[in-house]
């Protein structure tokens, strides 16, 4: 689902300076990596409606791959770590080593996530309680909903 990605409204709490969000976006040797401690907070919009079945989030296997994860859809506005703490998500993952070497994929309740304008990622620890958590690629797999995309219009 990269093309339906609207990296405009795309962020991300906690990363690192030299190492932002748009990095774990491709398949090559850069990465995401949170800055003063293990939590990152993603959130992803995309340009339509979107059915969602399952994730990729690829970790190095050095201890600070992503571990505990919870993750909400279509919230109104950002949420601050405090609220992603307490808040009660779609679906909260625990992602085994296996999970987040290339060849993972970490399945959706499908039938929570049918009609998603956003995706909000709360990374609250990883594998080896190590000071700093990187992301290596991350991705969604699903289908668009058929939706009328408003950005294909010109004016006339």
């Amino acid at each position: 689902l990269l093309p339906f990605i609207n990296k405009a409204g795309c962020e991300c709490l906690n990363e690192s300076d030299e190492h932002g969000f748009e990095n774990c976006l491709r398949k090559d040797s850069s990465y995401l990596e949170s800055d003063c401690d293990e939590q990152l907070l993603i959130t992803v919009a995309f340009s339509q409606p979107v059915k969602l079945y399952s994730m990729k989030l690829q970790g190095p296997d050095n201890g600070q791959g992503p571990k505990y994860i919870k993750i909400f859809i279509n919230l109104p506005r950002s949420m601050d770590f405090e609220e992603a703490e307490r808040s009660e998500p779609t679906q909260a993952l625990e992602l085994g080593p296996e999970d987040i070497k290339e060849d993972g994929i970490i399945q959706l309740r499908y039938v929570k996530f049918q009609n998603v304008n956003s995706v909000t990622l709360f990374v609250q620890s990883n594998h080896g309680d190590e000071e700093t958590t990187r992301v290596t690629y991350f991705t969604f797999i699903g289908t668009p909903v058929q939706a009328t995309n408003m950005n294909d219009f010109k004016r006339v």
